[in-house]
């Protein structure tokens, strides 16, 4: 347990992009764990049948003293925005996680939604680098929201021959780790054996993307997510999805991916197929104000 009372009340909103929901504090003060967030208040959370449940927490810190670096552009333009947020983001067992896409998507929607930001363009500060998003205009709980996502790093990255023969497998960094499967079809592909297994072969983890590029030039994706296992939908996954199909040829520059929880959009730049930038589009909502009250003891005992 961290150091903090047997019953806490907090203060929290959760937003969903595409079905990838998360739980946001935009007021820090007085989460357990203080400057870092305690893992055992996360998994508390985002348990769905005795928490409120989500994929993932969320806090908007003030931003590090270090200088970070300037905003990355998807279509090579400054980014003029104002000051940023820093983003702390923890998985649903409480690990800690580098970015994401949905998860950047939902803070700058929180963060235009409660005034905070002053205007509808949001940097974010991620552990890998500054993100802006921008926020479009309201359509009753929803917006379309877009991330740049910033350059993403792809390589061929073969997977033990003995799990399955013949499927084209990457080795994308968007930020985090993701291993890309290029398969056929979906059906009959067992998305949670084998992105458990897949999950824990990278020292540290990584997230796993079944992906199945359609005749339309879209792409079907399910994703296997470090921290969280099958999500309703992964945005740097679909990041990542698409920068491994472009890479052998797939796809073109904009890219539709179908997560089981909707479609988003991926617009990749730069001329080298095995390093583009990308920007993520996607529709995201806010679910809920939510004042929780946690008896850490009655749970401590359930366990």
């Amino acid at each position: 347990m961290g150091d903090w009372s047997p019953m806490t009340v907090v203060s929290l909103l959760k937003y969903h992009g595409l079905g990838n929901d998360f739980l946001i504090s935009l007021h820090p003060a007085g989460l357990p764990g203080g400057d870092e967030l305690d893992a055992d208040f996360v998994t508390t959370v985002c348990d769905r049948h005795r928490g409120v449940g989500a994929d993932g927490v969320i806090v908007a810190r003030p931003p590090s003293a270090r200088q970070p670096a300037a905003p990355q552009s998807g279509d090579g333009s400054d980014a003029h925005a104002p000051p940023p947020v820093r983003m702390e983001l923890r998985n649903a067992d409480g690990s800690g996680a580098e970015t994401s896409g949905n998860g950047l998507a939902c803070l700058g929607l929180a963060l235009v939604d409660a005034g905070v930001a002053l205007s509808r363009t949001v940097v974010i500060e991620t552990v890998v680098g500054m993100r802006t998003v921008t926020v479009g205009p309201r359509s009753g709980a929803c917006s379309e929201v877009r991330a740049e996502m910033g350059r993403l790093r792809v390589r061929p990255q073969p997977v033990d021959a003995a799990l399955r023969a013949g499927w084209p497998s990457f080795a994308v960094d968007a930020g985090n780790p993701h291993l890309v499967l290029i398969v056929t079809t979906l059906d009959g592909i067992d998305v949670a054996g084998l992105g458990q297994r897949l999950e824990a072969a990278r020292p540290g983890g990584q997230n796993v993307e079944f992906v199945a590029p359609g005749s339309d030039g879209g792409l079907d994706l399910v994703t296997f997510e470090r921290g969280a296992g099958i999500t309703e939908a992964c945005g740097s996954g679909s990041c990542a999805a698409a920068a491994a199909a472009r890479a052998l040829g797939l796809v073109k520059d904009r890219v539709e991916v179908r997560n089981p929880g909707g479609t988003a959009v991926v617009d990749l730049h730069g001329e080298d197929p095995f390093s583009p930038t990308a920007l993520l589009t996607g529709l995201t909502c806010r679910v809920a104000r939510i004042e929780l009250e946690l008896d850490l003891e009655r749970r401590a005992a359930l366990r």
